[in-house]
Formats: structure tokens, sequence, C-alpha cells
């Protein structure tokens, strides 16, 4: 009798075990899911035997195998069911295995936790000694050291008492090597642990660990090895950079919210020791003339030092933000920068009073402008990379750069020739001054003050007119009614380039566990519009990903709703262990049928803002996003532009003109006759 049309037989294979046939009935299993969570498990009950073969070439395929095999959820899940994690362990505890096969036990190991399936709290001291101990050696494996570094930096992020436990196993000294050769991987991986560590820190032991790192000379290494190496600094090695930039001036916000108390003699002291410096006045003995002339002169001192409580000058640090921050700056300048501070306060003690600048008062309120424009005591962004090279070229850099700034307050205030009424005004022209300097990230504070000597209060009264008149607004009744007339025309272009953006699809990064994520997926609008493509990678495309090649399908006509942020099903359970506000802000989901979704991390802001708004539009909904309102305004803009010249007869050609020809020579010469 032949076999039901139904049942299919299919024939297995893999390396040192025999063929076996199987027989699959296609009408119980035509639910392809189920056909795969099947072949999946089958597949793990096999290379969980595998891996644990006497022969070494066997395991060594059947780990290479694995690692590749743990990106797939699917099978990650049927494999850990197995107890896979602990088989993994176990083989690592052991420490029998050496190279490829170590290096392959760890990436699957690594590729398995990624998953967040199990919790990173179930493993054991031995483990935990056994990865720092391949971290502590002189000469290891690059791929056993990466992995081993990825491993523990997760550790630490991921549970505070790993924490403790990676920290009595480690230390700064035993990583710093690793940031002294050329592998800029590892040099990445190294400074993941010491920021996680940094961060994990509890409060007391953090300027501890910041004196160790300064003794250990942390920063002139980074400088020396990684800022000024010959490679260039790849995203990921400028996150960690930004990330030690971060925790490095959040060291700063314990004085920035201390209050001066008026009763500490030793904090007054701080107060006198201004007051010497300034004037050379030495310290009057008790007897010397009465209280009343005493309290006089140190009134009239006080007045050219700029305070705004002349009698009782500790007052102005009882505000917080800058606390004693400000007189700690105040403090660095007068003794490091002596000159520069004494030509300050004796050229404004000597001006009319209305224009003297008040070095207190100025004092106290940059260094509060300072820890906002550097965000002191804020948690990194998770997918920030803005650090600033200057700040790794001195011990002292925040203090280095209040007296950059401080000067050019200064400056800028004779050159405005300010008043005490233009207090403010000069506060937010300093501001601008320093936001531009820094955008165009120095590699120097010499660079850094070059660039503030070309930023002067002329040239950005200029920059600030070329900008007005680029970004004009027009009010009259007539031009606001044709902007009226003519958006719904704007507003269906921006909606035709977002759903062509949808189209042209966007990789997408995969949520994961581990800060460190190497895992993409692709997502692509059909061009009829009606469907969702989209599909695992193996790693980042260099161009589109065609439809054909995405497995996965939603039909437009099946989602729901639209959601962002923490209303996000992938954001729900998200906490402030490591620093989610990047993440929440990229965060949107699509959610389909009764309780499925599809959720997304943008890479970024401009992308975030195109996917949610192309999904909004194929819903038929507002598109409300800031790159909206801002593309609107200058589409706009333009278009009014265009139709007042068109009212002026002015001819506007279809076509650019064409670009001049380059010179056969550049032999130029200027005939003075």
């Amino acid at each position: 009798m032949p076999p039901p049309a139904d049942i299919v037989k299919v024939a297995i294979e893999w390396p040192g075990a025999f063929p076996k046939l199987m027989e699959i009935d296609q009408v119980s299993n035509a639910d392809s899911t189920n056909f795969y969570i099947t072949e999946k498990a089958q597949m793990a009950q096999q290379l969980h035997e595998r891996i644990q073969s006497s022969s070494m070439d066997m395991k060594l395929d059947a780990l290479k195998d694995l690692a590749n095999s743990s990106r797939d959820i699917t099978f990650a899940q049927e494999f850990i069911n197995l107890d896979g994690i602990s088989l993994l362990t176990q083989m690592v505890e052991s420490g029998t295995d050496f190279g490829d096969l170590l290096s392959f036990t760890l990436t699957a190991f690594v590729e398995l936790m990624d998953h967040g399936i199990v919790s990173w709290d179930t493993f054991s001291v031995a483990f935990i000694k056994k990865i720092a101990s391949y971290v502590c050696k002189s000469s290891m494996d690059t791929a056993v050291l990466q992995r081993s570094l990825a491993i523990l930096e997760s550790m630490v992020l991921n549970s505070q008492d790993l924490y403790q436990k990676v920290a009595q196993e480690i230390t700064i000294g035993q990583l710093i090597p690793h940031l002294q050769g050329t592998d800029q991987d590892i040099q990445t991986y190294t400074i993941a642990v010491i920021n996680a560590l940094f961060l994990k820190a509890p409060e007391e032991k953090r300027q501890e660990m910041a004196h160790i790192l300064a003794q250990k000379q942390l920063r002139s290494i980074i400088l020396s090895n990684v800022i000024r190496s010959n490679k260039p600094i790849n995203d990921e090695m400028a996150h960690q950079l930004y990330v030690l930039q971060v925790l490095t001036f959040n060291l700063l916000e314990d004085r920035m919210m201390t209050k001066m108390d008026p009763q500490d003699q030793a904090q007054r002291d701080i107060i006198f020791e201004l007051r010497r410096i300034a004037f050379d006045v030495e310290c009057e003995s008790n007897n010397s003339g009465s209280f009343e002339k005493r309290k006089s002169m140190y009134t009239r001192d006080y007045k050219k030092l700029g305070f705004i409580n002349h009698v009782n000058p500790a007052v102005d640090f009882t505000q917080i933000p800058p606390g004693m921050l400000a007189l700690d700056n105040m403090l660095y300048f007068a003794r490091h920068h002596q000159d520069a501070y004494i030509r300050i306060v004796l050229e404004n003690s000597s001006r009319e009073d209305k224009h003297e600048c008040p070095f207190g008062r100025s004092s106290i309120e940059l260094t509060k402008m300072l820890c906002e424009i550097l965000k002191v005591g804020e948690l990194p962004s998770e997918n920030c990379h803005d650090f600033h090279p200057m700040f790794f070229t001195h011990d002292r850099s925040f203090e280095e750069f209040f007296c950059i700034c401080i000067q050019l307050l200064n400056k800028t205030w004779k050159e405005m020739r300010a008043t005490s009424e233009d207090f403010n005004k000069v506060m937010q022209v300093v501001k601008e001054q320093i936001t531009r300097a820094l955008t165009i990230k120095p590699n120097s504070l010499d660079q850094f003050k070059s660039r503030l000597q070309n930023l002067s209060y002329t040239e950005i009264l200029k920059l600030r007119q070329s900008e007005r008149m680029n970004q004009e607004d027009f009010q009259s009744r007539p031009i606001l009614e044709l902007r009226e007339k003519i958006q719904p025309e704007i507003m269906e272009l921006i909606k035709q380039q977002r759903l062509n953006r949808l189209c042209e699809g966007t990789c997408f990064r995969k949520i994961s566990s581990r800060r460190r994520q190497d895992k993409f997926w692709y997502c692509r609008l059909s061009p009829n519009h009606k469907v969702l493509h989209y599909g695992d990678l193996e790693e980042s495309p260099q161009g589109e990903v065609p439809h054909d090649s995405l497995q996965d399908k939603l039909p437009v006509a099946d989602i729901k709703a639209v959601v962002t942020g923490k209303d996000c099903p992938h954001m729900k359970e998200k906490g402030a262990l490591k620093q989610n506000k990047e993440l929440l802000e990229l965060a949107f989901s699509v959610l389909y049928e009764s309780d499925e979704y599809l959720n997304f991390i943008a890479p970024d802001k401009h992308e975030y803002c195109v996917w949610t708004d192309g999904l909004n539009a194929l819903l038929g909904k507002e598109m409300t996003s800031e790159f909206t309102r801002s593309d609107m305004d200058t589409l706009l803009n333009m278009e009014m532009k265009l139709r007042l010249l068109d009212l002026e007869n002015i001819q506007i050609p279809e076509v650019p003109p064409p670009i001049p020809k380059e010179p056969s020579n550049y032999d130029f010469v200027y005939d003075c006759n």
C-alpha cells in the first residue's frame, strides 16, 4: 500500500553522525511556524549532544555551528530549555578547552545570553573567576579576550550582585594594558568594562575609583593610544569615550549640589585666599585696627571681587547648582592662572561702578552654565557619540575649561560695553560663543581658545543676522493667507516622501540585554503600500534589501495602531538601569490583531520621525513629528520665496546653471600694468 500523499520523508545529516530519515505529516504540520520550532528543537538536541563529543574535531565543528545557530531566538530558546547554558558554563569552568574551542564556547554563550532569556544572576563565582582570569592574562587569544570583556561588561551592568563579584576579581591595573595595543575592538570593550564598573560603583566609591584611574594615567593612555592613534574612531568607541566623559564630569555633581556653610571656617578661608591673591594683602592680626575698620575693608574688597553679598560672600555659594563647585573653580583660576585672575579683578575694580564685570557673580553663573552645557549629573544617553577630545588632554579639564571661559566672559563684557543691567544678555552671548566653539570638536584646549578668538561679539551678531535672514518669517496678512492655502499641497509632498522612504526600508538593531548589539533586522513597505515586509539579517546591509529576501509580512490593513515611547510593549519593562531615556525616545511599535506587535528601536531621531510619520500617514492619521514641522517650515518658506520672485517677474530656470569647467592650469598672473 503506497504511503499517504501528505506524508513526506526527509533525510537529515550532520557531521560525525548517522543520517536520520524522518516522516513529516504535511497536514498536521501545515503551520510553518510549528514546523520551524520542531526543526529548531531537533537541531538544539543534536548540537547539545555533539558539543559533548569526545572527538575534539567533532566538538569544534559542533561549537562553530552552535555559535552561528544561537543568533536565532527560536533555536536559543530550545537550546536553553535543554539546560544548554549550564553545559557551556561547566565547560568553561573545567578549563580543559583552549584556543578555538574556548573561543566558540564563549561566542555561543554571549549569543545565547544576548536574547535576555536567562537572568545574569544565576552564575557561579567559579565561572566569574574563570572569565576574569582570561582578561587578566598578559597574552590571550584575541577572540577569547574580546568575548570575556563583553561577558564582564554585561555581568556588571545587569546585576548589582555580580558587580560586587567582578569588582573583586579584576582591577583597573589589569585592564589598562589592553588599551595599549592596536586592536580597536579590544580597546572599546576594555573602556566599556571600565565604564560599567564606574557606573555601577556605589557613590562613595566613585571618587576612589577616579583617583585610581588618575594614578594609572588612564586619560593620557586613552589620548595616546586611542584618540591620537592613526586609526579613525568608530561609532562604538566614540560612544564609550562619550560615556567615560559623562561619568567623569558627573563626579562634579556632589560639589555642584553642596551648599556653602557660612559658619564653616575652612570654607570661608577659601574666600580669604581669593582676596589675598587678588590684592596681595597679609591676613591682618586681630589687633590691627578696630573691628569696624576691618569689616569695612573686607566689604570694599569683596565688592571689588564682584560678589553679590559684599558683607558675607559665603551666602553667594548657597545657591545650588552650582554650590561649592563655583568656589572650587574660582580658587583653581586664582592659583593656576594667577596673572589672568589678578588682571580681571583689578581691571574691573578700576572701572566705573556700572561698567564693572563682577568676577564673583560671573564665576557662579558661568559654572552653572558649563554644568548645563556638559549635562553634569545626567546619565549617559544610549546612542550618543558626542565626546570631546580636548577633555582628554588635561587632568583638570573642567577647571581649565572654566578658566578659558571666564576670560572669554570678561572679554565679551568689554566688547558689549555692558553694564550690570546687561548681565543676562552677556551670559546668553557667552553661552552661544562656547556652544558654537564646541561644535567643531577642538582637539585641544588651545584649539578651543583659538576658536573663541574668532567668535567675538561682532562675529556672533553677524552670524545671528545671517541666520535670521535665512529663517525669515513672513508675518503680513496676505503672506499668511497664501501660506495657509499652499500648506495642504506641501503636507501631501511630505507624506509622499515619508512613504517613499518606507518603501526603501531601514535596517534596525535588535533589542538586547547587552549594550553592544550586533544583530539586525530590516523592514520595508511594498511599492503598492499594502504590506510591510520584514526579516532578520546577519549584518548591517550596504544598500536596500529586496522584498523577496524578507521572509515575514504584515498587511497594512491588519495594523490597529502605532504607539511610541513608554506605551511600547518592549519599553514597559525598561527601568533606569541602563540609561533607557534615549531608547524611549527612539522606540515605537506596530500593534496588530489582539495582542501581536512589531517592536522597533530607530537608529536615530530622523529615522524615528520618518517611520512614525509614514505609518501614521498609512493609517490616515496626522503626521506630528518635529521633522514634519521642520520640513513644512523649510518647504513653505522656499515655496513662498519662489512665488514672491515670480510676482517680481524674475525668471527662475527649470534646471540649475552648469558648473564652471575647471581651468586647465593654475598659473594665474596678475598684470600690474
